[in-house]
């Protein structure tokens, strides 16, 4: 089963419980990133975890593994179900996030390269052109040996990620749209039906949905398309992600 998320990328509280209303009930889960986070903070966890929401708190952790260790010890006690810290922390930061996540039951995924980022847009220190058909695996295999529950990639990463191995996984995929829709800033982004042909285990929706005229009806295609989606992904014999 391929599960979507909702991007909360909100300046306040107040719009992102409208966001919520506008949406209403699903088994969606409410991705809270940095923006909502910083204006919010634990507040936005609490009260969307209140009306029902799991939630997917999308700080992208990156510095030494204690202070890593506290802050996911923090999201734990929140509530929070998924959390990200960053591959390129390391194994050991990815560890100690895992270890202090585990006592509230939240799940660490490991960010490997931002979907914003292609091979030849990377940061001075990395190989131009990045090679990820090479780092995509090995980036995942650091964040299980870690102990995470999974990595974020962009859905196109997967294909270089299967290639390489064939051990199922967990990937949340963001960047992606509904057949159709616009890509923004992103750049190595997909549509619904193919991060599910893929194989994510999430695939995380924004403004596609969060700024449509109305978001009810946009979110209802969008399940369609999903579903549409892993119903041909079982008739062709492919495993559900």
């Amino acid at each position: 089963m391929t599960e979507i998320a909702i991007a909360y990328d909100t300046a306040t509280l107040d719009e992102a419980l409208a966001l919520d209303a506008r949406l209403g009930a699903g088994p969606e889960i409410a991705k809270i990133g940095l923006e909502l986070f910083t204006a919010a903070g634990p507040d936005a966890v609490r009260a969307l975890a209140r009306r029902g929401r799991r939630v997917f708190l999308d700080l992208k952790l990156h510095d030494i593994p204690n202070t890593v260790r506290g802050a996911a010890r923090a999201a734990a006690r929140l509530g929070a179900e998924f959390l990200t810290v960053h591959a390129t922390g390391g194994p050991a930061m990815i560890a100690a996030a895992v270890e202090a996540a585990r006592e509230g039951g939240t799940k660490v995924v490991a960010v490997t390269v931002l979907t914003s980022l292609d091979p030849a847009s990377m940061p001075p220190g990395f190989a131009s052109p990045f090679d990820l058909a090479g780092i995509a695996p090995r980036m995942l295999a650091i964040a299980e040996a870690a102990g995470a529950f999974g990595i974020v990639c962009a859905a196109p990463d997967l294909a270089l990620i299967h290639a390489a191995r064939r051990e199922p996984f967990f990937a949340v995929t963001p960047g992606i749209r509904p057949a159709g829709g616009a890509t923004h800033d992103q750049r190595r982004v997909t549509t619904i039906a193919e991060a599910v042909r893929l194989g994510s285990g999430m695939v995380v929706l924004g403004r596609a949905i969060t700024a449509a005229p109305d978001p009810a009806p946009a979110l209802v295609a969008a399940r369609a398309e999903r579903d549409a989606a892993l119903a041909g992904a079982a008739t062709r014999g492919q495993p559900a992600a």
